[in-house]
C-alpha cells in the first residue's frame, strides 16, 4: 500500500537531540506529573485561569458543559484572555528548557505551541464564525445538559445559575455577529438557509416542554421534597422568563439580520482578510504548513488510490453494473436500512461489544472509563467524552432524526470512529494519564480525527467488515474523507461553485444524498476542519509504515499503538519526534 508523505515543518527542532534515546519520555511517570516546579507554577496558573474562565484552549466544543455563570464571549472578555495568554508566553521566555527533566521539556513544548496557536487566534475572525451547519452556541447551550450528571442539589443550583446567566451569555453571541453582518463576515446563503427553525423549536408555550427541563423532570431520590419544589419552580421560572425569551430574540436576529445579509460567495478567502483566515484555519485544524494547493493535489492523489480499492471491491459482490449503478444501488435499496431508531441503536451496541472483546490484542493500553450510546438530540453521530470526575461516562451519539441519511452499511466504520478503538478509546486514555491538566481535554483535530480515521481501516485487521457492503462502507467513509481535501479547498480557494462540490462528493462515495449535502454545507460553514482527518491519518499510517519496515519481525502492533495513544493529543510534528524516539529505543533493543 502506497503511503502519502506527510511534509511538516519542524517546529520542535530543539527536543530532538533530548528525546533521542530517552525512554522517559515515553514513559509517563506516576507522581508528580511535573517535575519543575517553575513550569508546574506556570501551568496550575494557567489551569486555575482556564476554569475560572470556562473557555479551555483547543478543546473539543461538543463537551460544552454549564457550570455555573457561563463563560464571558465579549470583546472585554477576549482582551483579558489575550492578556493573559501573552504573560503566559512571557514566564514560559524565562524558563530554562535545556534544564527540564525529558518529559517536561515535551509538556513545555506542547504548551508553548498552544499558547503561541491562541496567540494567533486573537489575531483572526474566529467570533464573527459562533456557527456553522451542525452546531452553534444554542444548540451546544442546549445540548449541554444532556452531557451532564444530575446527582446532587448544588449540581441542580449550578444548574439554576446557567439558566439564569443565558441571556447575557446569548446576547454577547449576537453582538459579535452583529459584528460579523457590519464586516461581511457571514456564511454563504444556501448553506444556512432554514437555519432559523434550529432556533424556534427552543420556543416553547410551557416548561415542560423545553429540553431544559428534562434534568428537572427526573431529579434523583436523593433530593429531599423541599428542594424538588424549589429547583422545580426556580428552573420553570428561568426557562420560561430567560431562556426561552433569549431564543425568541436569536430568532428575530436570525430571520431579520443575519440570514438576509449571508454571503453570496461560497469562499471565504472571498472576503476581506479571508485568504490569511484560510490559511490560519489550516494550520490550526491540520497542524502543518500545508498550503492550499498542497491539500487539494494530495485530495486528488488519495481519491485516486482509493477508487481503485472500491472498484475491486465492487467486483467482489458480483454486481453487474457501473460504478455509479452501484452507488444508487446502495442508496435506494431499502435492504440497507432500517426504519427504526431502537434498532439502530441496538446495532451500533452490538458493533462496539464486538470490538470492546479484540481490543487487548491490539492495544496494551486500555482506558477505564465505559461510554453509552444515545439518540443525537441535535441531530449528526458524535462522541462526547466524560467530564474528567469520574461521575460520567463517555457518550458515543448516533443520528437517529432522517434513518433515510443512516445507511447500515456504514455503521461499522461510524462506531470504531467515535466510540472504540476511536474518540471514546483515545481521549479516555488521555483523560487518564499522569500528565498536567491541559494535556488531559486538549483536542488536535490532526491527532485525534486522524486517529478516528485511522481506526476505521484497523477494524478491518481486526477481522470487522465481513459483509462487503460494510467493507464498502468503510471504503466510502474513506474516500469521503479523501473528496474533502479536494472539495474544502476547491470551495475555499478554488472558486467551486457548492454545486460543484456537491456532485463530486456525491460521485464518489456512497453517501446518502441528505448526507452529501449536509456534508458539503458543514465544509462551506466550518472551513479548513474537515481537511484535519486525512491529514492526520495519513501521518499516524505513514509512521506504523516505517516502523514496521525498520523492525521488522521485531515490530509489536500493540506498542506502536499504545506510543500513539499514551502522551495524549498532539501536535502532528511532535507527535512524529516522539515516535522516532520510540523507534530508536526499539532498535537498540534488537
Amino acid at each position: 500500500m502506497i503511503i502519502a508523505m506527510i511534509r511538516l515543518k519542524p517546529i520542535f527542532l530543539s527536543l530532538v537531540i533530548v528525546l533521542v534515546g530517552l525512554s522517559s519520555v515515553n514513559n509517563i511517570a506516576l507522581g508528580k506529573p511535573i517535575d519543575d516546579e517553575g513550569l508546574a507554577a506556570i501551568l496550575d496558573q494557567h489551569w486555575a485561569d482556564a476554569n475560572e474562565e470556562q473557555i479551555f484552549f483547543r478543546k473539543d466544543p461538543d463537551a460544552f458543559r454549564m457550570n455555573g455563570a457561563l463563560p464571558d464571549m465579549s470583546e472585554e472578555g477576549r482582551s483579558r484572555r489575550q492578556a493573559f495568554n501573552q504573560s503566559m508566553l512571557d514566564s514560559l521566555a524565562k524558563i530554562d528548557k535545556e534544564e527540564l527533566s525529558a518529559r517536561d521539556q515535551v509538556t513545555f513544548a506542547l504548551f508553548h505551541y498552544e499558547r503561541e496557536a491562541e496567540a494567533a487566534s486573537y489575531q483572526q475572525l474566529d467570533h464573527l464564525y459562533p456557527l456553522h451547519y451542525y452546531s452553534s452556541w444554542f444548540s451546544y447551550y442546549a445540548g449541554a445538559p444532556n452531557n451532564m450528571s444530575f446527582l446532587s442539589k448544588q449540581d441542580y443550583d449550578n444548574y439554576l445559575v446557567s439558566l439564569a446567566d443565558f441571556p447575557r451569555y446569548n446576547q454577547q453571541f449576537l453582538q459579535n455577529l452583529e459584528q460579523a453582518v457590519a464586516a461581511g463576515h457571514v456564511h454563504y446563503c444556501d448553506s444556512v438557509e432554514g437555519y432559523d427553525a434550529r432556533i424556534s423549536k427552543h420556543v416553547v408555550a410551557e416548561p415542560e416542554s423545553s429540553i431544559f427541563f428534562v434534568p428537572i423532570a427526573n431529579m434523583p431520590a436523593s433530593i429531599n421534597d423541599e428542594d424538588r419544589d424549589r429547583i422545580r419552580a426556580k428552573a420553570s421560572e428561568l426557562i420560561m422568563k430567560a431562556v426561552v425569551p433569549e431564543y425568541q430574540k436569536s430568532y428575530k436576529f436570525m430571520t431579520e439580520r443575519y440570514l438576509p445579509n449571508c454571503r453570496k460567495e461560497v469562499g471565504v478567502t472571498k472576503l476581506e482578510g479571508g485568504e490569511d483566515y484560510y490559511q490560519y484555519l489550516i494550520k490550526f485544524y491540520t497542524t502543518t504548513d500545508y498550503s492550499a494547493d498542497e491539500i487539494y493535489e494530495l485530495g486528488l492523489s488519495e481519491v485516486a488510490r482509493i477508487r481503485t480499492e472500491m472498484e475491486s471491491l465492487i467486483e467482489q459482490t458480483g454486481f453487474k453494473g457501473s460504478f455509479k449503478e452501484f452507488i444508487y444501488y446502495l442508496r435506494n435499496d431499502s435492504r440497507f436500512y432500517t426504519d427504526e431508531a431502537e434498532d439502530l441503536l441496538e446495532k451500533a451496541s452490538y458493533i462496539a461489544r464486538k470490538m470492546a472483546a479484540q481490543l487487548p490484542k491490539w492495544f496494551g493500553l486500555l482506558p477505564r472509563n465505559t461510554f453509552d450510546i444515545k439518540e443525537s438530540p441535535e441531530g449528526g453521530a458524535y462522541y462526547v467524552g466524560a467530564d474528567g470526575t469520574g461521575l460520567t461516562s463517555g457518550t458515543y451519539y448516533v443520528d437517529t432524526k432522517d434513518l433515510t441519511a443512516q445507511p447500515l452499511y456504514n455503521l461499522e466504520a461510524l462506531t470504531f470512529h467515535e466510540a472504540e478503538p476511536g474518540h471514546h478509546f483515545q481521549g479516555s486514555i488521555a483523560q487518564e494519564l499522569d500528565v498536567a491538566e491541559f494535556r488531559k481535554t486538549l483536542y488536535h483535530s490532526a491527532f485525534g480525527e486522524g486517529w478516528g480515521l485511522y481506526s476505521e481501516a484497523l477494524g478491518k485487521e481486526m477481522g470487522f467488515y465481513q459483509d462487503p457492503y460494510s467493507d464498502f462502507g468503510r471504503l466510502t467513509y474513506e474516500m469521503w474523507r479523501a473528496c474533502r481535501l479536494v472539495v474544502d479547498t476547491g470551495m475555499h480557494a478554488k472558486g467551486w461553485s457548492r454545486q460543484k462540490a456537491i456532485d463530486y462528493l456525491a460521485d464518489n462515495t456512497a453517501l446518502s444524498m441528505p448526507d452529501v449535502i449536509a456534508q458539503i454545507d458543514r465544509y462551506v460553514t466550518w472551513p479548513a476542519q474537515a481537511l484535519s482527518y486525512k491529514i492526520g491519518e495519513l501521518k499516524i499510517r505513514e509512521m506504523r509504515a516505517k516502523a514496521e519496515k525498520t523492525l521488522g519481525d521485531d515490530f509489536n502492533i500493540r506498542d506502536f499503538h499504545d506510543q500513539m495513544l499514551k502522551n495524549g493529543s498532539l501536535p502532528l510534528e511532535l507527535l512524529e519526534e516522539l515516535f522516532e524516539s520510540w523507534l530508536k529505543e526499539q532498535l537498540s533493543k534488537k
